[in-house]
């Protein structure tokens, strides 16, 4: 059942499918991080997304599931899928990865958003392919000085097409597959014909600003309630 069928359920229905339970799986931003070591659980998407659920209806439970650990990947990912995601039943998995990925290869993104992708749908839930934030496109004066090499790097990823191509083939993946797509990457780009979108990273390289969750949590909605 569709968590926007779910969402007007009384209470035998309640009784028979339970309760709503989303999984978030990603990286550092579905994690919670904001700088350096900062972690903030009040004010991430996912949460942000449970409040405007329960503006929409309030008597099914939201239980919201974070499955996102900083600086990990598609890839290592894997050997988690099961035990942090699958094993709780999910309506619906949110899937955003991407950021970390861009430090391998296209082949292994791909491959690995697959499986995830497969796995989730043969265990009956939604999938909702949320591609990322954009990173920095250069290295900001107040990068703290441990990460300065690394922006560098990342810099080069979005300026180079290399973040481009990973978010367009994995794009062309979900859609080939039937799963729904939540393109935020693709707003920020349009933030950044008018902004400097690396000021909306806390950590200068590819954590955003509490306020920028908002339209991660606006997106995903208007994906799950939509015809």
């Amino acid at each position: 059942m569709k968590i926007k069928d779910k969402i007007n359920l009384e209470t035998e229905g309640l009784i028979k499918h339970g309760p709503i339970t989303i999984v978030a799986f990603g990286d550092s931003v579905t994690h919670g991080a904001l700088d350096d070591g900062e972690f903030d659980y009040e004010t991430v998407y996912w949460n942000r997304l449970k409040k405007k659920i329960y503006q929409k209806r309030d008597f099914v439970p939201v239980n919201v599931i974070n499955a996102g650990i900083s600086g990990i990947s598609a890839e290592h990912s894997l050997p988690r899928l099961e035990s942090q995601v699958l094993a709780h039943n999910p309506d619906l998995v949110i899937v955003c990865f991407g950021l970390n990925d861009v430090n391998g290869s296209l082949e292994n993104y791909i491959n690995s958003l697959r499986v995830i992708f497969e796995k989730c749908m043969q265990k009956g839930a939604e999938v909702i392919f949320m591609t990322p934030n954009t990173m920095n496109t250069y290295v900001a004066k107040d990068t703290l000085p441990q990460l300065v090499e690394y922006a560098g790097i990342t810099a080069n990823y979005q300026n180079n097409g290399k973040m481009d191509l990973f978010i367009e083939k994995a794009i062309e993946l979900a859609n080939e597959m039937g799963v729904k797509v939540c393109d935020c990457y693709s707003e920020w780009k349009k933030l950044a014909q008018t902004q400097d979108t690396t000021l909306l990273l806390t950590n200068r390289i590819n954590h955003p600003k509490r306020e920028m969750h908002e339209l991660f949590a606006s997106r995903l909605y208007e994906v799950i309630f939509s015809e």
